[in-house]
């Protein structure tokens, strides 16, 4: 028989050994940055300042923002803390200052790998601004809108017109490597087609409100809301 101190303990063991296994098991936060330097670092051992100009070299910074350099190191640090990459050496070259290299575990592999099958399988609800944005235009007077979505064709016209010639500057790198660039160019395009489209339905007043109106709607949809109630 064990006393109670020794219950006690053994309870405490237990119950920390059942936390470490949880926090093992744990599937580690995902993020487009992770995902680059987990792939990055699949490729062979390299240091921040080496994966970030990578990422830029090859235009990865077109879909992955790494513009601050902090929230590189705050994802590498992250990653090391869930046991996904770890420090292989840290060097100085010259004067330059330190330089850690890092360099991914096999749970590393192991996580990438399933985060690429999950994020080419699987759609997820991204909740990007501008839907957001779309489903509160009534903010906005039709006029105001209308304005503000032909700001945005053109803009994103310019934006098509850019990624179309970095698509035929890069003509002789095999396509595999620029199909994040192809699909950029459809999304803007379809983006562009629909903006253009609730543009035109505003312009010609097939698709407009007014204080007046948007009252009236609230107070039929609030009629029925209390119907449903009775």
């Amino acid at each position: 028989m064990f006393t109670n101190a020794e219950s006690g303990l053994i309870l405490r063991l237990i119950s920390h050994n059942i936390t470490s296994i949880n926090l093992t098991m744990k599937t580690p936060k995902r993020s487009p940055i992770a995902l680059a330097v987990l792939a990055m670092l699949f490729e062979a051992p390299m240091h921040p300042y080496r994966m970030q100009l990578l990422i830029k070299e090859r235009g990865k910074d077109e879909v992955i923002n790494v513009s601050q350099r902090a929230s590189l190191y705050q994802t590498i640090q992250r990653l090391d803390r869930d046991g996904l990459i770890l420090a292989r050496q840290t060097a100085r070259a010259d004067k330059r200052p330190e330089r850690t290299v890092y360099e991914i575990t096999e749970r590393g592999r192991e996580i990438v790998i399933a985060w690429m099958r999950e994020i080419l399988s699987k759609p997820a609800m991204e909740y990007p601004e501008f839907p957001a944005a779309i489903s509160f235009l009534p903010l906005l007077s039709p006029e105001d809108v209308l304005q503000q979505l032909e700001r945005r064709a053109k803009a994103i016209e310019v934006e098509l017109q850019r990624t179309a010639e970095l698509l035929e500057q890069a003509a002789a790198v095999p396509r595999l490597f620029l199909l994040e660039s192809e699909y950029l160019r459809s999304v803007q395009a379809a983006e562009l087609a629909w903006v253009k489209a609730v543009a035109e339905d505003l312009r010609a007043g097939r698709l407009t409100w007014s204080e007046a109106w948007l009252r009236q709607i609230a107070a039929e949809f609030s009629s029925e809301q209390k119907k449903d109630l009775e």
